[in-house]
């Protein structure tokens, strides 16, 4: 048998993937290094420094966040903190401060909290100061 047909799918070789699903309740601290999707509900803390996390349509996290990158489609209590881009979907809700190079709230998304652009993770693309250096600040109902 081959070692392609062992591997779960949806991984590839550098770049695993778990998921926690809709039955599972966690309390404590996550962290590790691959992506993960989280159906399922959490309580705590989740640490993904290099990966993305996605937040399903079934999940409740009441959560700090830390990851390169933060995909919203259920619900979030917490602060989250991501190096790359934050993304809340239509029906996705964040209750909590979002700190983020890149940031996007689909129309029908709920929001409630306070917005920090962070470019000092990006390396510098030759941009402006201004566009380097921001905040925002947006509520959502």
């Amino acid at each position: 048998m081959s070692t392609d047909a062992l591997r779960p799918l949806g991984t590839t070789g550098d770049r695993a993937s778990a998921r926690l699903g809709s039955s599972l309740h966690v309390k404590g601290e996550i962290s590790g290094s691959e992506d993960l999707l989280i159906d399922g509900t959490v309580e705590g803390l989740i640490q993904l420094d290099e990966r993305k996390l996605t937040v399903g349509t079934t999940a409740k996290v009441t959560a700090d966040i830390i990851a390169r990158e933060v995909v919203v489609y259920g619900s979030v209590k917490g602060n989250l903190r991501a190096k790359d881009r934050i993304e809340i979907k239509k029906d996705g809700s964040v209750n909590g401060d979002l700190t983020t190079a890149r940031i996007m709230i689909e129309d029908g998304a709920y929001f409630k909290g306070s917005i920090e652009i962070d470019k000092s993770a990006e390396k510098d693309s030759g941009g402006s100061s201004f566009a380097k250096q921001g905040q925002a600040t947006a509520k959502t109902i």
